[in-house]
């Protein structure tokens, strides 16, 4: 197993183990460490409230939860992206495992939709790993920058969190 399997798997044990804490550091790694996938975290996180005997109401808890961290994140990719600049940023890209395509395609998506891509950005896989580095690059208001990235990450976790649940649910009643 890889040293990122591995990882992976820590990070799902994580979340299976410890709802709430693991969800919020699991959002906020998968942020800042593009690996993580939040469509196997949440999901995760919907069956383990099933599976727990959790009432209906967690997947809302956890998806805001979820939220706050990818929302720290976010913040700390945004806060570095802004001090380094683009050509800054195109150094390290390499280490981040971030292709410099990838980022045209995100300063293309910042560049049409301007600040409302920080929220649409976060409800789509691919752009939104990276919708925070053209926020940093553009000079995005700070605040704007947080709301929107916490409402969009919100909406995508909590929603993740549910097709958990009731995927889960579809299972027990199946079997």
């Amino acid at each position: 197993m890889s040293e990122i399997e591995a990882f992976i798997q820590w990070v799902i044990s994580l979340v299976a183990e410890n709802l709430y804490p693991g969800v919020f550091l699991a959002a906020l790694l998968e942020t800042v460490f593009p690996p993580i996938p939040s469509e196997a975290v949440f999901p995760l996180a919907g069956y383990s409230i099933l599976k727990n005997g959790m009432n209906v109401f967690h997947i809302l808890g956890a998806g805001i939860t979820g939220g706050c961290g990818a929302t720290v994140g976010a913040f700390v990719i945004y806060m570095i992206s802004k001090k380094l600049g683009r050509t800054g940023l195109i150094k390290y890209l390499k280490y981040a495992r971030i292709k410099e395509k990838s980022l045209e395609k995100a300063d293309h998506w910042f560049a049409k939709y301007g600040d409302k891509s920080v929220i649409i950005g976060r409800l789509i896989p691919g752009i939104r790993e990276l919708v925070s580095i053209p926020a940093g690059i553009f000079n995005m208001p700070p605040l704007k920058f947080l709301i929107f990235t916490l409402i969009g990450s919100c909406i995508w976790s909590t929603a993740l969190t549910a097709i958990g649940y009731y995927f889960g649910m579809a299972t027990f009643d199946f079997f």
